[in-house]
């Protein structure tokens, strides 16, 4: 066996494994339920600081994860390299948000559903998936907790900013106390029993009372 033919075996009977129409037709529809998860992804962010990038790496990841799949199907032997040379891959960085991790899966699980040719199903699960997320995400709690930091001075002062708290709220409890040599900081997760925060104001005025810090608290980060 010549050169030649070792190089029309392994490398030229590829090339036609994938018809250029089953190329443009993945390629286009990756793209387009890329950019979907990429939309719901936008419209459905709550975290703290929204990443721009992470939305495109969504439609990347679609992307990718289409032409890879469509190259293992149409080669066992390419299958089987493409394994170990993933397997060497690590990704370390971190995921902010609990919710990140969902987009990231489905994007590749699109990828993989319609570089199998199960268009309906990658068009149909993604729609489901969007609008799940849509719905369940926007989803706000009537009673939203908040964290409230009473910076004072001496037990009394204590006492009557908790009595305060409790009166002005639905909900009072005390998280965290830490004790400075006669100044005290306290943590209290309220629930207000009314939209209007100028209880604030009225507490910080009391005496004995240095300061108050009130922040909305929804369980993964404080802003």
């Amino acid at each position: 066996m010549s050169f030649n033919d070792i190089f029309k075996t392994n490398f030229l009977e590829n090339v036609t494994s994938v018809t250029p129409f089953d190329m443009v037709l993945a390629m286009i529809l990756a793209f387009a339920i890329g950019l979907f998860i990429y939309l719901i992804y936008k419209k459905t962010y709550q975290g703290v600081m929204y990443s721009s990038s992470f939305g495109v790496t969504l439609i990347a990841l679609t992307l990718i994860t289409t032409f890879v799949i469509l190259a293992v199907t149409s080669n066992v032997v390419l299958s089987l390299g493409m394994v170990g040379a993933l397997s060497i891959v690590r990704f370390r960085t971190a995921i902010k948000e609990p919710l990140d991790i969902a987009f990231l899966f489905w994007a590749i699980a699109a990828g993989i559903v319609l570089a199998a040719g199960l268009i309906p199903l990658a068009v149909f699960g993604s729609l489901i998936i969007g609008l799940m997320i849509a719905v369940f995400s926007n989803k706000k709690e009537h009673d939203s907790p908040y964290i409230v930091v009473v910076n004072c001075q001496g037990n009394e002062a204590e006492k009557k900013a908790a009595a305060f708290l409790r009166d002005k709220t639905k909900k009072c409890v005390t998280k965290s106390k830490t004790a400075r040599k006669g100044d005290l900081e306290i943590n209290y997760e309220i629930r207000l029993s009314e939209d209007s925060t100028d209880f604030v104001n009225e507490l910080a005025d009391m005496e004995g009372v240095h300061d108050v810090v009130l922040v909305s608290y929804n369980g993964d980060y404080m802003g």
